[in-house]
């Protein structure tokens, strides 16, 4: 996944439960075995819950995951747990299992608003808006005040081309958000589709009250511009933010991709070197900078910056599809193959990757193995589309039954 694919404009942080807004442990459902609930006692299990949130509190991460999940083998029926355990893994940016724990604690607890709001939000951190909109719709109608949900259903409505649904969303937050230039950028935009005029002039307006000749300003533009496909414009308004401050959070990432999509490699490389010298641990930088290197045929070099974007996140898939493509470029097809096995175990609803191990099977000579995996890729992209078109085109008319 890159960084931030699109226009992402906001930061939610997600949801942490705590024991002060749900029933206390002890209070567990009967469907725990005897030889379950005795491994713990409600007074130890509501210890161990209290040491999980103080450790997730101070991002202690692997403490807080310990503390929760001897919660759950304690009390399999505590919903506020597993959705503390969906918390843990989207900091880490581990989105399957991160669902797979808030889907729990969702049917354990479906009157939570903010589990379902924490499945909204994983869905959107992955740029997956349409899966993002059922969960967070429920919560706005729910808790028509949560500005969060809110704006998130918004910005997902706005990412699916439902300029109507997003302005209706975005529109009701003018109080709070008026002096946010993202907002400001999306509801004229979002406003103009939708045919409001009105509102559209009026928040382009605001936009440039708000945004000036600000660095930051600049940089919403040269996003949105890097969105549209328009690169030329995103390079000079990026480049323009660049100049007026150079440590802007994410200006050099966002010129290098600009740079990236017009083939200039030699630019975007310099881009994602100066980010990487303001932010040295972000995983992304390097990533990219893999893919300029690759593009550069310096494979040194490239299979260095995968690594090491590896080596700060042990999940980036699209490092290991980079060392995939790079080995097998130099012939080395026995290394591609374990990079896609590694691809394979994260991402296994890639389409891609069964693809490229079927390539890279038949190089080899098990080719058998390898049209077995193209044509599952082959059959997973048929599928994919066609749950795309069903979602496009609704549901189809009852047959009529006959008289009787």
């Amino acid at each position: 996944m890159s960084r931030i694919a699109g226009f992402v404009l906001i930061f939610i942080a997600p949801m942490v439960f705590t024991l002060r807004a749900h029933a206390v442990v002890e209070q567990g459902t009967g469907a725990t075995s005897a030889a379950t609930r005795s491994a713990a006692t409600p007074a130890e299990t509501q210890k161990l819950f209290k040491e999980g949130e103080a450790a997730l509190a101070a991002n202690n991460l692997e403490k807080a995951e310990h503390a929760f999940k001897a919660v759950v083998a304690a009390n399999p029926q505590f919903a506020p747990a597993y959705a503390n355990l969906g918390v843990v893994c989207m900091r880490r940016q581990q989105w399957s299992p991160a669902l797979k724990n808030l889907e729990k604690a969702a049917r354990l607890d479906p009157k939570q608003p903010g589990i379902r709001l924490n499945i909204g939000l994983a869905y959107f951190r992955q740029n997956d808006f349409r899966h993002a909109i059922p969960p967070l719709e429920s919560v706005v109608n729910d808790q028509p005040d949560s500005a969060q949900a809110r704006y998130l259903l918004g910005l997902s409505y706005f990412y699916t081309e439902r300029w109507v649904e997003a302005t209706d969303e975005l529109a009701p937050l003018w109080a709070q958000q008026n002096e946010n230039t993202p907002y400001l950028y999306v509801l004229s935009v979002a406003a103009e589709h939708a045919e409001r005029k009105d509102l559209s002039e009026r928040a382009a307006a605001r936009l440039v009250a708000v945004g000036g000749d600000s660095p930051e300003f600049h940089l919403i533009i040269g996003k949105a511009k890097l969105a549209e496909e328009a690169y030329d414009d995103a390079v000079q308004e990026l480049t323009t933010a660049a100049q007026a401050n150079s440590k802007l959070p994410l200006v050099h990432y966002y010129l290098g991709m600009a740079y990236m999509k017009k083939a200039n490699y030699p630019a975007a490389q310099e881009e994602f070197l100066k980010d990487v010298a303001n932010e040295p641990d972000v995983p992304f930088n390097y990533d990219e900078l893999g893919n300029v290197y690759f593009q550069l045929k310096k494979d040194v070099e490239s299979e260095k910056a995968y690594q090491q974007a590896l080596t700060l996140d042990p999940n980036m898939v699209s490092s290991y599809l980079g060392l995939a493509k790079l080995y097998t470029r130099q012939g080395n097809n026995d290394k591609a193959l374990a990079a896609l096995d590694r691809a394979a175990k994260l991402d296994p609803q890639s389409s891609n990757i069964p693809y490229m191990r079927g390539q890279v099977l038949i190089k080899l000579g098990r080719t058998q193995e390898g049209k077995r995996e193209l044509d599952r890729s082959i059959a997973m992209s048929n599928d994919r589309r066609e749950k795309r078109r069903q979602e496009l085109e609704g549901p189809g008319d009852a047959p009529e039954t006959s008289p009787r």
